[in-house]
């Protein structure tokens, strides 16, 4: 089943941030495969895909999930998402840094 992705104002501000640094061209190929892999399958193995409580949902009743954009790497990006609004719908709520 394939999901429609929806960016919040912060995910598409952290989105925005990554294409203006040239230096960090790399980290948005990562972050923009990994968008591709959620879109398709939020539970594909690359992802790495779970729980995460320390960020706030979006909608209420929903969890809040962590996918890998990148591993094994010093403050590796991380997507932080949830479903909806509706359904076959995920949210991408912060690309961040591993915190």
């Amino acid at each position: 089943m394939a999901f429609q992705i929806i960016y919040t104002k912060r995910a598409k501000k952290d989105l925005d941030e990554l294409k203006g640094d040239k230096s960090k061209k790399r980290i948005l190929k990562a972050v923009i495969k990994s968008i591709k892999f959620l879109a398709q399958s939020p539970k594909h193995p690359s992802l790495k895909t779970h729980q995460y409580h320390s960020i706030a949902p979006v909608y209420p009743g929903q969890k809040v999930w962590e996918v890998y954009a990148q591993d094994k790497t010093p403050a590796a990006y991380r997507v932080f998402w949830c479903y909806g609004p509706k359904k076959n719908q995920i949210t991408i709520i912060s690309i961040t840094p591993h915190p």
